[in-house]
């Protein structure tokens, strides 16, 4: 298709208008920059508000106790709701939807933790075991909690990352005995969190333990679960049926909303997908509207070139030159300029990419051009390119070599 003979006519129609094919090159160079640019930082921003929920399970749903704010059935506003372990048998027999659940028991403040002669202070976290998958807690050495723990009250302790370091350093940390308090703990696990150092900085023993230890009787300070992968209205059918559950076995309304709060991140999850894919569509319509742009300048130029080459199809007519040849012509010097001007800006907006991934920004991360991105940016440019010296090629093929001989 491209032989040397057609590599120079292109090369000669291109010095002779120079300025213009720079100009239109340059839109569809600027509008294939602009849509991986553009693709690119919306996948960025979501990756970044993704990685902000990372410490959760996405079907997560918490239960926390508050305050009546309505009387009910003869009992005032204004009494503090307590959940027991009784609450979180109710939400384990009655709800099948659920995949994994976990009570939790708060110890106030910090706590002095005790190895040798390090005291540090560290925060506490008591709960089930099912609690390392909600939360998505990543094993690194040992085991999590288990049922045994729970059951029998045992002073089982799983560690942080940085726990570890702190207390252990490089030494071995399973089987280690550590003092919460005065209460001596046996190492079973140690943990990373994508959380961040807070996270690692914790440290998860047994609810059931630390009801007895704390004086907590059969306390349960707040409940969290995960559903199966379910839709978001069985998701917000299942949270209502949850309030109501609870109003009944507790005494309350249940339109008061303060004095049980039932959140779940379902629904935030889809209302940012949603936005997302909004975002994304926005994207492909600038970007698109770019390469629209530029791919009327290439037929301009195309029309323009044409028009100057009258005399030189007309010629080529004449000496036997079928409409098959003097379209593919003008085709190939189309597809030439798009696919270049647009092979550079693809290039140039994967390299500005690589440059914004290297910029520090919450709910901003890794803002990459993917394969199918970029194949898909390709396909459209060779379309692009064809399509804008469709026109212009039929109108040469159409030249009648008498006419434009005469004209000339």
């Amino acid at each position: 298709m491209f032989n040397s003979d057609t590599w120079q006519e292109i090369f000669h129609s291109i010095r002779r208008h120079k300025l213009r094919t720079i100009l239109t090159a340059l839109g569809v160079f600027w509008g294939i920059f602009m849509l991986v640019i553009l693709l690119g930082a919306g996948r960025g921003l979501q990756n970044g508000v993704e990685y902000e929920f990372r410490d959760e399970a996405i079907n997560t749903v918490w239960v926390s106790r508050g305050t009546t704010s309505l009387p009910f059935n003869g009992l005032p506003k204004g009494r503090r709701i307590r959940f027991t372990n009784d609450d979180y048998n109710l939400l384990a027999d009655q709800f099948d939807q659920i995949e994994y659940l976990t009570g939790r028991y708060y110890l106030s403040g910090d706590k002095i933790v005790s190895y040798g002669r390090k005291n540090l202070s560290y925060s506490i976290r008591a709960v089930h075991p099912d609690c390392r998958f909600i939360e998505n807690t990543m094993l690194q050495q040992g085991r999590y909690l288990n049922s045994k723990d729970i059951a029998e009250c045992r002073k089982a302790a799983v560690i942080g990352d940085i726990v570890r370091k702190d207390l252990f350093g490089d030494g071995p940390a399973i089987g280690q005995e550590i003092r919460i308090g005065d209460i001596s703990y046996q190492v079973v696990g140690t943990f990373t969190d994508e959380g961040g150092d807070n996270e690692m900085r914790m440290i998860y023993i047994p609810i059931s333990t630390a009801q007895k230890v704390y004086a907590g009787a059969d306390d349960v300070h707040q409940l969290m679960f995960a559903t199966y992968d379910m839709p978001l209205e069985e998701i917000q059918a299942m949270q209502d049926e949850v309030r109501n559950a609870f109003a009944r076995r507790h005494q309350f309304d249940p339109e008061d909303r303060k004095a049980l709060y039932v959140f779940g991140t379902a629904e935030d999850h889809q209302k940012f997908n949603s936005l997302f894919a909004s975002i994304r569509a926005f994207v492909w319509f600038v970007g698109m509207g770019s390469i629209l742009s530029g791919v009327i300048g290439v037929s301009n130029i195309m029309l323009i070139i044409v028009k100057d080459r009258t005399r030189e199809i007309g010629i080529r007519k004449a000496l036997g030159a079928t409409p098959v040849s003097i379209v593919s012509m003008i085709l190939q010097e189309a597809v030439l300029i798009t696919s270049l001007a647009g092979y550079l800006g693809l290039v140039a907006g994967i390299g500005a990419l690589y440059l914004l991934e290297s910029v520090s920004v919450q709910y901003f991360r890794n803002p990459q051009a993917n394969l199918g991105m970029v194949l898909t940016a390709m396909l459209v440019l060779v379309a692009a390119g064809t399509l804008a010296g469709l026109w212009p090629a039929r109108q040469a093929a159409r030249i009648n070599p008498i006419e434009a001989m005469r004209g000339s």
